[in-house]
């Protein structure tokens, strides 16, 4: 199938910063791709040179087979990250002024039924919440029943409830034939909604795949987590691996353990050993591999590097001001 939104190794740097350096990804008719990054990777600049709002400095930004630059702006629904429409205008007359802009708008009326808020239609919109402020921006990039979608970041901000309004409006949009390009920091909602997830860091792609393959290929095993003073070296007769966690997994590592390569049916006989050891546990999570643990494997590595690099840069700058203070 013929891709409807493709990048082919753009490039664009701002003055020394390096945003994109040879982003390449491709979205097919109706599907939902998810790009997924750290805060600075680039997936910002990448949408934004996709929808013709920045010019790259090299590589080439196709939708439908044309450049940005060329293509039939009703045809297209964009959000950008940052979107502050006029704060004294009501829900309706922003849906309404927006859908003035096309000659074959939808309804206001049936748009903010769409993002949830059919009963807030007169309440300006600095009385909104900020949970509702995103959903009426959510509504206004698709007054015009727009072919291809651009979501940058459509859900910060909102709240659970209105958050699950958000992804089944996605999901139908896509049934309907809709092509949606989305980025997203929420794992849960790019597994819930993309076909396909491409993660963007240090300005390229550096993986993509359905969520399924991208947990099957960088996701590693099912773990049993065990909070536990005793070290992995307490574990060293029993039948499967243990060491300590991850980097990012929200506990000290000197708190817990990790049991690798277990099936819950097998818990049970690690719960035998912790008691024929005198082992004191405090606590015990089973779970399996995630697209969270595909990002922390692969993005977090680039993360700590430009951690690293800034770290440096600081300690360099801190020294060089002692100098010249002395």
């Amino acid at each position: 199938m013929e891709a409807v939104v493709e990048a082919t190794d753009v490039r664009k740097t701002y003055g020394e910063t390096v945003a994109l350096s040879g982003a390449s990804l491709s979205v097919e008719g109706g599907e939902v791709f998810a790009l997924i990054g750290p805060n600075g990777a680039g997936k910002t600049t990448l949408v934004r040179a996709l929808t013709g709002t920045t010019e790259p400095d090299s590589g080439r930004a196709r939708i439908m087979g044309d450049s940005p630059m060329a293509v039939d702006r009703s045809r297209l629904g964009v959000l950008p990250q940052n979107f502050s429409p006029p704060d004294r205008l009501s829900a309706h007359e922003l849906i309404a002024y927006y859908a003035g802009l096309y000659d074959n708008a939808r309804d206001p009326d049936d748009v903010l039924a769409d993002v949830g808020l059919a009963d807030t239609g007169e309440t300006w919109y600095e009385d909104l919440s900020g949970g509702q402020q995103r959903r009426v921006c959510v509504g206004a990039t698709l007054v015009n029943d727009p072919d291809v979608l651009f979501l940058d970041e459509p859900t910060t901000g909102i709240d659970p409830a209105g958050r699950r309004t958000v992804w089944r409006l996605i999901e139908e949009l896509a049934a309907s034939g809709t092509t949606v390009l989305l980025t997203t920091h929420d794992m849960a909602e790019a597994e819930r909604l993309a076909d396909r997830v491409g993660l963007l860091a240090d300005g390229s792609v550096i993986a993509r795949g359905t969520p399924t393959e991208l947990v099957r290929e960088h996701g590693g095993s099912s773990r049993l987590t065990i909070e536990t003073a005793a070290g992995p070296d307490a574990f060293a007769d029993l039948e499967y691996p243990v060491d300590r966690p991850e980097r990012g997994r929200g506990q000290t590592p000197d708190s817990v353990v990790v049991v690798r390569d277990i099936d819950p049916v097998a818990i049970a006989t690690v719960v035998d050993y912790l008691e024929r050891h005198d082992l004191e546990y405090t606590g015990l999570t089973w779970s399996e591999p995630n697209l969270e643990d595909v990002y922390l494997a692969l993005a977090d590595g680039t993360e700590l590097e430009r951690t690293d690099r800034a770290d440096e840069t600081d300690d360099g700058a801190d020294l060089q001001q002692t100098g010249e203070t002395a």
